[in-house]
């Protein structure tokens, strides 16, 4: 007899696998799939398995199952039942959550935190998996997914989400998920829906590129693109300061450290960051069909000298262009597994890439060489103009999509040499959380107990260019903050690029801070863009009414 033991939170881990031995013991199939089962038993009265709503199933105590297993089940009196109304009954849910951004570090963690903290207060169980840049955190197993009354995705980049197939899904970003937790919960509830896969079908793939248009989905592709980016860039660039500490020209005498550093970091990391990013923005929209034309032609747009604006180009075209073909093809059933490994792939190489070959490359490289000129060429009143607008970006709202904007610009320019952008903009962002622990230190009365440690916590986080550490006091007090920031981030952007400071490096903050060229200068634009935000926040905060101080 084929058996399904209904999957619940509400039951012990061990009581399960004992149940699942017993039934195993007197010869019977435990099998995964309600539907295909001759019984279903639970060992709870409240079954809050939702594959088994409108099901019969029997309720069976486990120390009779271990008494007489046969007996029990032979006695087992299986009734249908409506889990949906026993969950909202039993007020218990369970959630299963995940969470990226694209530089998986501080969103990631913190839009984690504040799901987890919310659904505990409500009762609910619940479980966070991250997807950081250290890789997958506190991973979902099947049966927790399976219970799952709600998947709850908190994501600004495209993520494998395949394990969660039919669940009843909802999707946010991790900004929202981090400032209106209990609004975005209220939405999951109202909107979920089964979660289907954009390449799973040809139906699925025409809704999803319905449902995920406008700005939005350009942002989380980009996004995409650049976290995967982000690692080889922030190697290679350190790669590269390391063997100009040998020497500015110590890398072109052949055989020597410093050259095989150089070919490792420019050579090698330098020459595949954009295809990653091209490959990832095409995966983004198409899946895996979509990630070998993204990879080629973003190789190929960079060996033609169309840069960064060529590979935005390609990884986008390569996407949609996937996208289309996986919905005009047609196959048999019987070969439509050859689609998304050799068909979608093939078509989608050839058509991007003599497209690159013909048109973007030659005409891209053309408005890319112009830009790369135009912004080696800055100098005094224009300098101070890029510096000002690329500073306060980055400090207007603090990881979100106007930071990412100054941020991917600048990260892409690295493979064209010119860093001086990257320089501003990392002294920018590092503004925000210092210049709030300073006005903690300054103003003490004016914040609790509470906020003050936050300030300490944040003083870190900036050190180490992670601009969300200021995200407490923005969200507490947002127009004070973000003007105060704001103005402390352009005088900081203003002064790097006025200096020229370069920086190979797109993070670490003052980690990499060995790799500029002018290192006195960098760092005292950092410490007079954050005093000048400290203390502007110290004049501008209200005190309380009552402290904790």
């Amino acid at each position: 007899m084929n058996i399904y033991l209904t999957k619940t939170k509400a039951t012990p881990t061990a009581y399960v696998l004992l149940a699942k031995t017993l039934l195993e013991k007197a010869v019977h199939t435990v099998v995964e799939q309600a539907q295909q089962a001759d019984l279903r038993v639970s060992l709870e009265k409240n079954i809050l398995d939702p594959s088994v709503n409108g099901l019969e199933v029997a309720v069976v105590d486990l120390q009779q199952l271990a008494d007489d297993t046969q007996a029990t089940l032979a006695n087992a009196k299986p009734q249908v039942v409506n889990t949906t109304e026993q969950v909202a009954n039993s007020g218990v849910k369970n959630i299963v959550a995940v969470t990226a951004c694209p530089t998986g570090v501080a969103h990631t963690f913190m839009s984690a935190e504040a799901i987890e903290a919310y659904c505990k207060a409500q009762g609910w169980n619940i479980k966070v998996e991250t997807r950081g840049q250290q890789g997958v955190g506190n991973p979902l197993s099947p049966e927790e997914v399976a219970a799952a009354d709600l998947v709850f995705a908190a994501t600004d980049i495209e993520v494998d989400l395949s394990k969660f197939e039919g669940r009843p899904f909802y999707h946010t970003s991790t900004k929202a998920a981090l400032k209106n937790t209990a609004q975005e919960f209220e939405k999951a509830f109202a909107q979920a829906k089964p979660y289907q896969s954009k390449i799973a079908t040809t139906k699925a793939s025409t809704e999803a590129s319905k449902d995920a248009g406008g700005w939005q989905a350009v942002y989380r592709h980009l996004m995409t693109g650049v976290s995967h980016m982000l690692p080889i860039t922030v190697a290679g660039g350190l790669l590269i300061a390391i063997s100009f500490l040998f020497g500015p020209n110590a890398f072109q005498e052949e055989g020597t450290l410093p050259a095989y550093l150089m070919q490792i970091g420019g050579g090698s990391a330098f020459a595949i960051m954009l295809a990653v990013f091209s490959g990832y923005v095409s995966y983004s929209i198409a899946d895996r069909p979509g990630l070998a034309s993204g990879l080629i032609t973003g190789f190929l747009v960079n060996s033609l000298g169309a840069g960064f604006l060529g590979a935005i180009v390609t990884g986008f075209l390569s996407g949609y262009v996937t996208l289309y073909l996986n919905r005009a093809i047609k196959l048999p059933p019987s070969v439509t597994s050859l689609k998304p490994v050799l068909i979608l792939p093939l078509l989608s190489t050839l058509i991007v890439g003599l497209l690159t070959v013909y048109l973007i490359g030659p005409y891209v490289s053309l408005a890319s060489d112009a830009l790369s000129n135009w912004l080696k060429s800055l100098q005094g009143g224009s300098a101070l103009v890029l510096g000002l607008i690329l500073g306060a970006m980055m400090c207007i709202d603090m990881g979100g999509p106007i930071n990412k904007a100054a941020y991917v610009v600048s990260v892409g320019l690295i493979s064209q040499d010119v860093t001086t952008p990257m320089a501003a903009v990392m002294a920018a962002g590092m503004v925000p959380p210092i210049g709030m622990a300073i006005a903690t230190w300054l103003a003490r009365s004016k914040f609790t107990a509470a906020q003050r440690d936050s300030g300490n916590v944040a003083f870190v986080l900036g050190l180490c260019f992670i601009s969300e550490g200021a995200i407490p006091f923005a969200a507490a007090d947002p127009l004070r903050v973000i003007v105060s920031s704001a103005l402390g981030g352009a005088i900081a952007g203003a002064i790097s690029m006025v200096a020229g400071v370069t920086l190979n490096a797109p993070h670490g903050g003052l980690l990499v801070a060995f790799t500029v060229n002018h290192i006195v200068t960098y760092l005292a634009a950092i410490a007079i863009g954050s005093v000048v935000t400290g203390v502007l926040y110290s004049i501008l905060k209200v005190k309380p009414k009552a402290t904790n101080a």
